[in-house]
């Protein structure tokens, strides 16, 4: 039976709260740094002895705290930063509501030395178990130096939960490169057992912070973003779309400075992404979005690790455009990942010639004969590659001798064919390898796409309606989703029994094995979204499947112009790093690569 109702002793209460803020050792971390931060620290030092199990010294050169309001400090809800409740509405600041170092001294010893710059000495206070035990006078240099020990030891279960030393360090240094990633001209220097865990120097370029925490790679493989609107800002970087990642580790938010975990930041980015990438592989991202504190509710945990948005659907739509905008100025033909001029690069729908290219082209089976009688152009050229001879005009781009410039001014010397599949071109810098397929299918569904959004594509009534016996399971499919097919241009109706009337196709395809072709259909567009994310709809799914059956299949001949004419589509399609299902395109081997291999460097 439950006891009488009760208030609990202070020393519990903090206790309990303390559990909220502090979870483990990297919560200290976290908590202090952000401390020094609000105190205008530009150099920071930390210390961990045990992977932060032990102890742990953050030492920062900040304002430091009056000798007066120190012992303040430690009381619950004791703050510099807001004074009534509407202030909580305009706070920047990390730290607003005086729990951080109450919760870390009610469940460790805390230690804080501190001086202002306008007095010569400061004072040193000692608590333990959430009371004050010893203030004393002190020196030393402006700013702050807490020192945190015996840490869970009033709260002994707690540290059962702990993990191994190596576990608590590597969480430790996760919390510190974000808040590195985030305050970029802030040295930060972390140490462990007497050497060097990670020292960064103070920088003007996030982009040389990015490279320095996240690595390398990250920074070759990144495109550099920034977009404004509604008085919020978006600012940071993300990973191209070939290069992708088994996990979310590298998807870090940062809202006004502070880290999050953010449901609706993750899907806008996943939406961007969206048959740009495979599915469960997943970009990296570092974005950085600054908008008015009123927009943005950072109270809600205890951590401050979720925000709620006042406008949720507005942020979402500027995370993702912001995005469409970056990967649009990229494209994979070119090394630099942008065109010529530097510019983004122009739609692939911009050009007339795509709705003649749409109206003309047809399906062919793979081991239908592929010369047209009595000429050397083949008969079945892809709608982006048909030449002038195939009575549409300006489809293949100039070719000199040797060396290509397209539309886009793409300066490759076609190679040939390898295993009947990939496309080789050479150029000064390198190697570049198409997977044709993967190309035409993206170049196909991406104007496609452009086509759906401005009106439905043409459909062409059959002379004959064909009846087709279907399965159940696909009859009904095709039936419920009679109107989206519609849309798509496939008009269909039920003839009774298990059997429905096709009275017409999308004009670009050819009536041949009707029924095949509405099984695969049923079949492909009918299954679960791969990504699991539910964020393919039916349609988006119908227009892959109808580019991939119109594209060029592997295994099949391409002509020279043909294989010309394909790079230079994909040199103004923005989106061609991978085709609709995630899989890369182009495969690039640049001149250094290409002498390594050979041992020529």
């Amino acid at each position: 039976m439950p006891g009488k109702i009760q208030l609990l002793p202070e020393e519990l209460t903090s206790r309990i709260a303390a559990g909220e803020v502090v979870e483990r050792p990297a919560s200290i971390v976290k908590e202090l740094m952000e401390n020094a931060l609000d105190a205008g620290a530009t150099d920071l030092l930390v210390v961990l002895e045990g992977g932060g199990t032990v102890s742990i010294r953050v030492a920062d050169n900040g304002i430091g705290i009056d000798p007066d309001e120190a012992p303040l400090a430690f009381q619950r809800y004791a703050t510099s930063k807001i004074t009534r409740f509407e202030d909580l509405w305009s706070v920047r600041s990390f730290g607003f509501r005086g729990e951080a170092l109450p919760s870390i001294a009610s469940i460790a010893r805390v230690e804080m030395t501190t001086r202002t710059r306008s007095l010569p000495v400061g004072v040193r206070i000692v608590v333990q178990a959430g009371e004050v035990v010893e203030v004393s006078e002190a020196g030393g240099a402006p700013g702050t130096t807490i020192f945190v020990s015996r840490i869970f030891e009033p709260v002994p279960v707690r540290k059962k939960f702990l993990r191994s030393e190596t576990a608590e360090q590597s969480a430790c240094l996760d919390v510190v490169l974000r808040i590195a990633l985030a305050h970029p001209r802030v040295r930060i220097r972390v140490t462990a057992s007497g050497r060097d865990l990670l020292n960064l120097p103070a920088t003007e370029d996030p982009a040389e912070r990015s490279a320095l925490v996240l690595g390398p790679d990250f920074a070759e493989q990144a495109v550099a973003l920034s977009g404004t609107a509604g008085g919020s800002s978006l600012t940071g970087f993300i990973s191209r779309p070939e290069r992708t990642r088994s996990s979310t580790k590298q998807m870090l938010f940062f809202i006004n400075g502070r880290y999050v975990r953010d449901t609706l930041i993750h899907r806008a980015v996943m939406t961007a992404f969206r048959r740009r990438i495979e599915a469960r592989r997943y970009p990296s991202a570092l974005l950085f979005l600054d908008m008015a504190p009123a927009e943005v509710d950072v109270n809600v945990h205890p951590a401050k690790m979720e925000v709620r948005f006042r406008k949720p659907g507005e942020v979402f739509q500027h995370v993702h455009d912001t995005i469409e905008r970056a990967l649009s100025r990229f494209s994979p033909v070119f090394p630099a990942g942008e065109s010529p001029s530097g510019e983004a690069l122009r739609p692939p729908y911009a050009t007339g010639r795509v709705e003649e290219a749409l109206r003309r082209y047809m399906i062919r089976s793979e081991g239908e004969d592929s010369r047209r009688e009595g000429g050397g152009v083949p008969r079945y050229a892809p709608p982006l590659l048909r030449t002038e001879s195939d009575g549409t005009a300006g489809f293949a781009p100039a070719v000199t001798e040797g060396r290509s410039y397209g539309a886009s001014g793409l300066p490759y010397a076609y190679i040939g064919q390898a295993a009947g599949t990939y496309l080789l071109f050479g150029a000064s810098d390198g190697l570049l390898i198409v997977d044709q397929h993967a190309a035409h299918e993206r170049i196909l569904y991406d104007r496609l796409q452009r086509r759906e959004q401005d009106r439905p594509p043409e459909s062409q009534r059959l002379l004959i309606p064909e009846v087709v016996a279907l399965p159940r399971k696909e009859l009904r499919f095709l039936l419920e989703n009679a109107a989206t097919l519609e849309d798509a241009g496939v008009l269909l109706e039920s003839f009774g029994g298990d059997a429905i009337v096709v009275k017409a196709l999308p004009a670009f395809l050819e009536a041949r094995d009707i029924r095949s072709f509405l099984l695969d259909l049923a079949e492909e567009v009918g299954r679960d979204d791969p990504s699991g994310r539910g964020i393919s709809p039916l349609r988006d799914r119908m227009l892959v499947f109808l580019a991939c059956r119109g594209a060029v299949k592997a295994r099949q001949d391409m002509s020279r112009e043909e294989a010309l004419a394909l790079l230079t589509a994909l040199g103004d399609d923005p989106q061609a790093a991978t085709c609709p299902h995630g899989r890369p395109v182009v495969v690039r081997f640049g001149t250094a690569e290409l002498e390594k291999m050979f041992r020529r460097r």
